[in-house]
């Protein structure tokens, strides 16, 4: 009895192993090209940066007509109008910022969940722990980018924009780190929400109307509901508007009220009541999303 041995060229690997580390770094270098379409067709691509063009594109035209206002009218006529400014800008782009979420978290989860590619990574050196935390990073730096770019555009307009641009820099630098703050929480609570709700599904279109949903339909419920009670049973009802927990702690930063929530009564509530609901629901929501891929290893 005869046999032939073929060598297929499979080779033992002998270069260096970069351990836990390694894989984390690639699951959330991969979550980054997925959210931002990258390494794929221009199809993948153009629904990302539509929503970022289109949030630049807002703060370059809110730019553009306090420029004009001030170069038209005098320094200081924008301010003057109550234009819309740095503290006003996350109130107007929210729902925005929603939508890009909705679309973003389900493509981190739910075509892992689908396709079984979860469990390939759970061979390797990665816990579910490991695998949901490199996702939600990935998640969260694409909303960061998405919150702080259209903020730097809309600063540097205003700076470029005002007739004297010294002195606006010098008056208004502390606009920077409140934007960057406030666009950090804003960031953060999308992700933990979105996250959250993509876990639950397979569907990616299931998890982006699910969510979208939430945040509309609690806006006209929580409106209706406060106008109807008073006092603090009021106030507190609209806490529960989905949409505008991140922009109340916006408001907090910046200490002024924002136009979306000045008529809320949520609004009334002392800045750390209003704080401590925007962490229970991130963090919150955080937890939930650990807890369910945690299981997944156990």
């Amino acid at each position: 009895m005869t046999g032939t041995v073929f060598d297929i060229g499979y080779q033992h690997y002998d270069g260096p192993r970069g351990g836990i580390g390694r894989a984390r770094t690639a699951v959330f270098k991969d979550g980054l090209r997925i959210a931002l379409g990258l390494g794929r067709g221009p199809r993948a691509k153009l629904l990302p940066w539509f929503f970022i063009g289109t949030l630049c594109l807002i703060a370059l035209v809110m730019a553009m007509v306090a420029g004009a206002a001030d170069r038209l009218g005098g320094e200081g006529t924008a301010e003057q109008l109550s234009l819309p400014t740095h503290s006003d800008f996350y109130g107007i782009a929210s729902i925005l910022l929603y939508v890009f979420a909705a679309l973003v978290a389900p493509e981190l989860l739910c075509r892992d969940r689908r396709d079984g590619v979860r469990q390939l990574y759970l061979v390797r050196p990665l816990t579910g722990s490991d695998y949901v935390g490199a996702r939600w990073a990935a998640c969260l730096l694409v909303m960061v980018g998405a919150a702080w770019l259209p903020q730097c555009l809309l600063f540097g307009g205003l700076v470029m924009g005002d007739p004297k641009p010294a002195e606006y820099l010098a008056a208004h630098w502390l606009d920077v780190p409140r934007f960057l703050l406030s666009g950090l929480a804003m960031a953060a609570y999308v992700t933990a929400l979105a996250l959250l709700v993509a876990s639950f599904t397979t569907r990616r279109a299931y998890a982006a109307v699910f969510l979208v949903g939430l945040f509309v339909i609690s806006t006209p419920f929580t409106v209706g509901m406060a106008e109807e009670l008073e006092g603090a049973t009021g106030q507190w009802v609209s806490m529960f508007n989905l949409t505008n927990i991140p922009v109340h702690v916006n408001d907090v930063v910046f200490g002024v009220t924002s136009e979306i929530t000045e008529d809320a009564p949520a609004s009334k509530l002392p800045a750390t009541t209003r704080v401590a609901w925007y962490l229970a629901w991130t963090v919150g929501a955080t937890a939930a999303l650990w807890a369910r891929y945690r299981r997944a290893s156990a």
